[in-house]
């Protein structure tokens, strides 16, 4: 198992090799900061189905819904600079929004999943999440299935081109671009919302679940936000479905971009020696936005700006996550100033995977115990 980890983590080290031994995965990374520090790093397994590529340290892979952590931390640079108005009616960046009665939706309702348009009246196929343009206008041009405001239903697709079509009238570059200029590329991280295809001989071939989530009893609308359209493997394999924006569900990166980016929430703003966001900023996101039980995932959620908040099964209430389809996770605890991500390609069933959260409960008992003070690396494996 290659890379390295804190002293103080090796019990961390210890639960990730156990995870790759025993079978539950075909490659996995897991990565975590404290205080803007990469204390953990590691990767291991093989890349593809058949395990004949290692995973390596640059591999890289579709990790699904964590791309909406990446978007939404977008939008926030964009509210810390005063360009972009969260408590604003969508329509004064996007006017066309404005038909079949969302005139009063806001963006923070884009963002907490709360807008009422968890999926495209229409049906369409997945050439059509292609056509940025298309795929907005029919958004803009439908009414939402619920009262905005008054629930969640997990945007599962729509919530990246609806943050990202804001985005872009703000910005005049799209979501990806905009991400890849101003946090990316400051910070040398391997995340890509829109993959460069000189990048194609890294990323990893996501392997199929048994059973894919929502395949039992579906409410309509779980029906239409999860199958509209149906995606699978062979989808999220193809150089189709890695180059265009999907802001929602396309990123890919690994356990490591994913911890250094999300590292400026965690550490007030700072990462890697530069400031992007205020403190306050930051702790914009943590304002629960709406609460209750999600109308598509069915079970209970606190959405804030753009993440999930806090929760019993979380190291503080102040904690910001997400996780993607299949397994990947990203959390973000505001009071240990921490960040930890996982990054797989072997997909668990259902729609929640606990793999993750073997090794990094094991990570919070080890930030607790570790405090402050100076880490010592163990190298594991050739680098």
């Amino acid at each position: 198992m290659p890379g390295f980890a804190d002293d103080r983590f090796s019990s961390v080290a210890a639960v990730f090799e156990a995870g790759l031994a025993g079978g539950a995965e075909v490659g996995a990374s897991l990565c975590i900061t404290v205080d803007g520090e990469t204390v953990v790093d590691l990767w291991g397994g093989f890349a593809d189905a058949a395990r004949t590529r290692p995973w390596q340290a640059e591999t890289i892979v579709n990790v699904y819904s964590c791309t909406k952590t990446m978007t939404a931390l977008t939008a926030l640079l964009l509210a810390e600079r005063g360009e972009l108005d969260l408590a604003a009616p969508v329509k004064r960046y996007w006017p066309e929004f404005a038909a079949n009665g969302k005139d009063q939706v806001t963006v923070a309702h884009l963002l907490s999943h709360s807008a009422g348009l968890s999926g495209w009246a229409e049906p369409i196929t997945v050439d059509d999440l292609y056509d940025w343009d298309s795929a907005t206008a029919l958004l803009a041009g439908q009414a939402p299935f619920w009262t905005p405001g008054t629930a969640s239903g997990y945007h599962v697709l729509t919530q990246g081109y609806l943050v990202g079509e804001v985005v872009r009238r703000v910005a005049g570059r799209t979501v990806g671009r905009v991400f890849r200029s101003e946090i990316a590329e400051p910070l040398g991280a391997d995340f890509h919302i829109g993959l460069p295809e000189s990048a194609e001989p890294r990323v990893a071939e996501v392997v199929p679940p048994t059973q894919e989530a929502f395949s039992g009893d579906v409410t309509e609308l779980q029906d239409n936000a999860a199958h509209n359209p149906r995606l699978n493997a062979s989808v999220v394999n193809s150089r189709a479905w890695r180059a265009a924006e999907i802001p929602a569900g396309g990123g890919t990166g690994n356990a490591r971009s994913v911890a250094e980016v999300l590292s400026i929430l965690a550490n007030g703003g700072v990462a890697g020696g530069r400031r992007f966001l205020s403190e306050a900023t930051c702790r914009k996101a943590l304002q629960v936005q709406v609460e209750g039980s999600d109308l598509i995932l069915g079970i209970p959620v606190r959405f804030g700006l753009g993440f999930a908040v806090g929760g019993d099964f979380m190291p503080s209430p102040n904690t910001l996550y997400w996780g993607g389809a299949g397994g990947s996770l990203a959390i973000i605890d505001m009071d240990a100033r921490a960040t930890y991500a996982y990054a797989m390609n072997r997909m668990g069933d259902g729609i929640s995977d606990l793999r993750a959260f073997a090794p990094i409960s094991a990570a919070w008992d080890a930030v607790a115990a570790a405090g402050s003070g100076t880490y010592g690396l163990v190298q594991h494996g050739d680098q």
